[in-house]
């Protein structure tokens, strides 16, 4: 879940909120529909949310590759490692440049 996720259903939330609490006895055909379209951005703001993460686990890389040391233990991952071969990478050469650099 992102915050832009997050902020999407909200303002669509918002908007159906808007409208429903302006409507009338009998609304009209063009304030049904905005209300519907609200609705269904609405709810495909909440799907977003749901989202499975994919394989890795990962909310930046949900279809990315599955680190193959993940599960290992012969050659366990260090804490705080998960399941996504990108951002482990990233966290190695991270590491890798803080030992240099010292």
């Amino acid at each position: 879940m992102s915050y832009a996720d997050l902020r999407e259903l909200q303002s669509a939330l918002s908007t159906a909120s808007d409208i429903a609490f302006s409507l009338e006895a009998a609304p009209s055909a063009h304030e049904a529909e905005q209300l519907g379209d609200a609705l269904r951005r609405a709810l495909a703001a909440a799907g977003a949310l749901a989202a499975e993460r994919g394989a890795t686990g990962c909310a930046e890389h949900p279809r990315g590759a599955v680190d193959p040391l993940y599960g290992d233990k012969e050659d366990p991952l260090p804490p705080g490692f998960g399941r996504c071969l990108l951002c482990n990478d990233r966290r190695r050469r991270a590491s890798a440049q803080r030992r240099h650099w010292r």
